[in-house]
């Protein structure tokens, strides 16, 4: 695969086991290749991976804290393990705990916070370094919707001034923050382009039918179905075709997760936009 990446957020979307986790691993010099390398500032950071090191902060998908640490302590152990200075640290950590909406719990045991307020925990330690990369792998699995439009929020305004990688399968989260994606699929990329280019290769391709509750299976052996909704009147499915639609179909505007399973159907198309 190749990917040239630019300031901003990058969702980086694809299937479990596409290879998404391993990629952000390399990415992080968590590990190594065995061929090809990753430039970083054109450096390759391959042979010298400490200069990344030093620009990178990284929320991996199991992210563990001490229990028994408030959230003010735990992150000032990882400042001075980063070596940070502790009239610095002491700054930059009520910034970050201003920022992830963790003031007020800052001197609570990490043991008593919920999924949602550890996983902010954990982006304040990645951004403990003020780094010019964050990485982000799977960072809403398990969230509440609440918590989810929380922590959606933290990373949309982090993507003005620096790379922000977000490793995820939920098409949602990339939705609601990324200004480009990365689709991989079986170790490839299949598209790297905006979301609106994205959007565009379905224009005119998604529907909306009603079915009986029988005829499900059938439309669903037989088009891409995204969603359905059971009403009074049916079940309302939306399907994506590039061919004829069923009988009574109505054009409904396309998703971006639509865009994404329609991208997964085709094996060997590749969508570029101008910035990839």
């Amino acid at each position: 695969m190749s990917l040239d990446i630019g300031p901003g957020v990058l969702g980086l979307l694809g299937p479990n086991g596409a290879g998404k986790s391993t990629l952000m691993r390399l990415v992080t010099t968590h590990l190594a290749p065995t061929e090809g390398t990753i430039y970083f500032n054109e450096t390759d950071v391959v042979s010298s991976p400490n200069t990344l090191r030093e620009s990178v902060g990284y929320l991996p998908q199991d992210f563990g804290v001490y229990p028994d640490l408030t959230a003010q302590e735990f992150l000032s152990y990882l400042a001075a393990i980063r070596g940070l200075k502790r009239g610095e640290a002491r700054e930059r950590i009520d910034d970050l705990l201003t920022l992830t909406n963790l003031h007020e719990a800052r001197n609570r045991r990490l043991g008593s916070f919920s999924g949602g307020m550890r996983q902010r925990v954990g982006i304040a330690q990645a951004l403990l370094t003020d780094p010019d990369l964050l990485v982000v792998d799977e960072p809403t699995v398990g969230l509440d919707p609440a918590e989810r439009v929380r922590f959606r929020n933290v990373l949309s305004s982090l993507g003005d001034d620096r790379i922000v990688i977000l490793s995820t399968h939920i098409v949602s989260d990339v939705e609601a923050t990324a200004t480009d994606v990365a689709v991989l699929a079986d170790g490839q990329v299949r598209a790297h382009t905006t979301p609106e280019q994205l959007l565009a290769e379905v224009t005119d391709c998604v529907w909306e039918v009603v079915v009986s509750q029988d005829d499900l299976q059938s439309l669903k052996s037989n088009y891409i179905t995204s969603t359905t909704t059971r009403r009074s009147d049916g079940v309302h499915a939306r399907i994506v075709t590039e061919g004829d639609p069923p009988k009574d179909a109505t054009p409904v505007s396309p998703t971006l997760e639509e865009a994404y399973l329609d991208l997964l159907e085709e094996p060997d198309t590749t969508v570029s936009g101008e910035n990839a």
